[in-house]
């Protein structure tokens, strides 16, 4: 039977520090990740099969299939389905089905996380989480590994659901094995928190910026993972003009990410603009940060690539604990 690894086994067999390591030497290596195939299932144009095929010559191959059901919470389910399958890439060989949907959340965080080592200050201590979603944990606490956090915040529309938040990023934190003493609190006030934050990180749906320029410190370091279609958007215009701007990869980011397409469109932004991507910054051919002042801004969309790293080493270190106990 082909081995299935679930979702607690993946935080299990993949803490941040080792993901993140993993992570830096997959951006410097020759991996395969075409664009990912999406066909409409059905008569809504939102309920769509998503297939992202990824793969690195004589190691492994993988695909993620994704299921997006826009009407599942009617049924109390989630929207989203997804897994990940593992080849042989030389043999052709199934070797083992991971949850789709923990890989995801943990590929995603590590590598804002992987970003933040070049583009945040050394010296952050307050990091503002935009957004009370399934991702807001994983972000901050892939955040708390990289650099020393003091406080939280957490800010959603719901009041509720920010105090929700919060606690589950306490959870988090502490389940990862990590700083339990970092105060992490909800907050009502965007402007104002964003204001004394070091890192701002959001992780929403908004299809209009949610943050401004005007708002930001000198020295902030801003991570944008929401805002992953064209009609989305996280940021204003003034701060993706201003900022020193990054991102995963130029082909996702320049395909999908609003934040770009949209100021690129009215003139405000120019494709040359974005300082490099994550390759870059992996390779050593840019530094990332240059000084403690300048405001940066890392863009992501998500990349194949990322989903193969982080499911080579769940089923590595899965395979090591199993031959460990036998």
């Amino acid at each position: 039977m082909l081995p299935h690894l679930n979702a607690q086994q993946i935080r299990t067999a993949l803490p941040w520090p080792a993901l993140i390591a993993a992570l830096r030497l997959a951006f410097t290596q020759d991996i395969q990740a075409p664009p990912r195939h999406v066909h409409p299932i059905g008569t809504d144009p939102a309920s769509v099969l998503l297939l992202m095929p990824v793969w690195q010559a004589q190691r492994h191959l993988g695909v993620k299939l994704v299921m997006v059901a826009p009407d599942n919470p009617r049924h109390d389910l989630p929207t989203v389905h997804s897994i990940f399958l593992l080849f042989d890439a030389a043999t052709g060989v199934p070797i083992a089905m991971l949850d789709g949907e923990e890989l995801t959340l943990r590929r995603t965080a590590a590598s804002s996380a992987l970003a933040a080592t070049w583009l945040a200050r050394e010296d952050s201590q307050t990091l503002l989480m935009v957004g009370t979603g399934a991702l807001a944990p994983a972000m901050a606490a892939a955040h708390a590994a990289v650099r020393p956090l003091r406080r939280i915040l957490v800010w959603g529309r719901h009041p509720e659901k920010s105090k929700d938040a919060a606690k589950r990023i306490c959870e988090q934190l502490q389940g990862d094995g990590l700083n339990a003493n970092v105060e992490t609190v909800e907050v009502s006030g965007l402007e104002a928190a964003a204001a004394t934050a070091d890192i701002i990180c959001c992780a929403t749906t908004s299809k209009s910026p949610i943050l401004h320029a005007a708002w930001l410190a000198p020295g902030t370091h801003v991570d944008l993972v929401g805002g992953f279609r064209p009609d989305m958007r996280e940021a204003d215009d003034a701060l993706m003009g201003s900022a020193s701007l990054f991102v995963d990869t130029c082909a996702g980011a320049l395909a999908e990410a609003g934040d770009l397409l949209q100021p690129i469109a009215n003139g405000t932004l120019k494709r040359e603009s974005i300082c490099a991507e994550l390759a870059d910054l992996a390779h050593g051919r840019h530094a990332g940060r240059t000084n403690a002042s300048e405001i940066t801004v890392f863009k992501s969309v998500g990349t194949a690539l990322e989903d193969l790293c982080a499911a080579e080493l769940a089923w590595s270190s899965w395979r090591v604990n199993v031959t460990a106990t036998d």
